[in-house]
């Protein structure tokens, strides 16, 4: 049941989610093409969890205990390590609506896991269908640019952007299964922190890290929008979203999103915008909202 509140305020976090979400990837992507991706992602989540752990520090909030601190960094590394970590990288080598169009199958990829790695088969006829068109929206897209020419490190991009979204959903079920104690947004500031250092080390170990002098500035404002608004300000409005509007209407964020990254990519970024692409992207997005559809029935009976 939805907490009473303010409407309008509710609908202005969700147009604010769907409109930030969509344009941080084209913000990662703008960023991975004038430094290293692995870079903007531990600068950014650096930035974002300081600034959250700061303010609940100097609020006098505790520091987690062992056992939360090992669910932090393990949640840390498959949402913010893998998830955002790839995600960031793959943008160096494919657009940002492609990986934002990509990122959108978190609900069919949450299904394929509760079916293969955690066997509950309880899903319905129509969650079936959902997965079925989903992915086969986003293999039309892949297929209709699989023949044209592409930079290097093509299909690496496709495979970790894929990678990322399936920890994500792995994270996105661990957390439904365990119950930390802590600050839902505190215990976001530590995630983004761990995870931060683990990005960094792969950034390192890589060789996908430069000095902070030769950053340009442009780049700087980038990873600040991407901190404040991408992680921290649309953090908050979606949690206000998802308790003051009906899960159906909050979910919108999941359909809008990839079109938005690829609106947006298109106009600043110059990146292709097809008919295809569009084509691919309807597709896709009719098969999470199946998907969506079938798991809100099974939840209201």
């Amino acid at each position: 049941m939805n907490k009473p509140g303010n409407k309008k305020l509710a609908y202005f976090c969700l147009a604010v989610t769907c409109l930030v979400w969509g344009t941080t990837w084209i913000g990662s992507r703008y960023g991975a093409q004038k430094i290293p991706g692995l870079e903007v992602s531990y600068l950014r989540q650096f930035l974002a969890g300081v600034l959250v752990l700061g303010f609940f520090l100097i609020k006098g909030a505790k520091l987690p205990t062992w056992r939360q601190f090992k669910w932090l960094l393990m949640v840390g590394f498959f949402m913010f390590f893998l998830n955002n970590g790839l995600g960031t990288w793959a943008v160096h080598y494919i657009s940002g609506g492609l990986g934002a169009l990509i990122s959108a199958l978190n609900p069919i990829c949450m299904v394929l896991l509760n079916l293969f790695i955690f066997k509950k088969k309880d899903s319905n006829k129509l969650t079936y269908a959902g997965l079925l068109v989903g992915i086969m929206g986003v293999v039309f897209v892949l297929y209709q640019n699989a023949f044209g020419p592409h930079p290097p490190g093509y299909i690496f991009g496709i495979v970790i952007c894929f990678i990322g979204v399936l920890a994500w959903s792995l994270g996105s079920l661990l957390i439904a299964q365990n119950k930390l104690g802590m600050n839902p947004y505190y215990a976001l500031g530590w995630q983004m922190f761990l995870a931060s250092i683990m990005i960094f080390i792969l950034a390192v170990v890589t060789g996908n890290n430069i000095a902070f002098s030769r950053i340009p500035a442009a780049v700087w404002e980038d990873i600040s929008f991407l901190s404040i608004a991408g992680s921290i300000g649309t953090f908050i409005a979606f949690i206000y979203t998802l308790r003051h509007l009906p899960a159906a209407i909050a979910s919108l964020y999941a359909y809008i999103n990839p079109i938005i990254a690829i609106l947006v990519g298109a106009a600043l970024l110059h990146e292709a915008l097809t008919i295809n692409l569009l084509i691919g992207s309807l597709i896709t997005v009719a098969g999470v909202y199946l998907v969506n559809y079938s798991l809100r029935k099974e939840q209201t009976g």
